[in-house]
């Protein structure tokens, strides 16, 4: 790899984000040239894609779904370390430094312990119990904000291209070849989906999903409930 190679690649898979996603970018970049920012786009509608153009260093098109938005900008990456972030997840300022020290030199992942911002008071319950499964399950999700090495990334084949609990299954292949470090520093992830939809109907929502996932629900039937439940929230 070229010594001007980046220490670590950041992948954001966005949808029609134009609200928030300038603001988000600037945040991220006193992190370049040492980190590059991979910014992957799901077919938005609205402007996200000119808004986002000068702030990223690579703009990649995919077709829609998360899974296939990561594997595309992993494909598209430039260093040996792969950072899947949430666009609405902010990042401790000594990101890199956390992400690189004390590592093997070839294969490792893991995550971040979470704290979700928003008015109610049941969100830092909801972290707390989301770090506590973690760490104990060793399985990570994607507000955790999850790194992989590229040799183990390409080990395990990315993530599989489903529509739903794709973060869950990944761990689950990395957990056979390693165990994840799981970092006590915090990435700070929007509340938003819980206050919108409901705390209780949320949390609700996705254990019912996870435990059905873990009893061998396909996630194409997942995804079909979890979609007729948010549009029957929202309405």
């Amino acid at each position: 790899m070229p010594l001007n190679s980046p220490a670590v690649s950041i992948i954001i898979p966005i949808l029609n984000e134009s609200a928030i996603i300038v603001s988000k970018l600037q945040s991220l970049q006193y992190l370049r040239p040492q980190c590059e920012l991979i910014l992957v786009d799901g077919g938005s509608r609205d402007d996200s894609v000119d808004l986002a153009r000068s702030w990223v260093d690579k703009l990649v098109e995919s077709p829609s779904g998360r899974a296939r938005q990561m594997n595309a900008g992993a494909a598209a990456a430039s260093a040996g370390l792969l950072f899947f972030l949430h666009l609405d997840t902010e990042v401790p300022a000594n990101l890199k430094e956390l992400l690189l020290v004390n590592r093997d030199c070839c294969d490792f992942w893991g995550r971040f312990d979470v704290s979700i911002e928003g008015a109610h008071w049941m969100l830092p319950v909801i972290a707390l119990f989301m770090n506590a499964r973690s760490r104990a399950t060793g399985i990570a999700t994607g507000d955790q904000g999850m790194f992989i090495s590229r040799s183990l990334f390409d080990k395990v084949r990315g993530f599989p291209e489903q529509p739903l609990m794709e973060d869950i299954e990944i761990s689950r292949r990395l957990l056979q070849e390693k165990k994840p470090h799981c970092l006590k520093q915090k990435v700070k992830t929007s509340g938003r989906r819980w206050e919108e939809k409901g705390a209780y109907k949320t949390i609700w929502l996705m254990w019912s999903l996870r435990w059905a996932y873990w009893c061998g629900e396909a996630p194409e039937k997942l995804a079909k409930r979890y979609g007729y439940q948010v549009e029957k929230q929202s309405k």
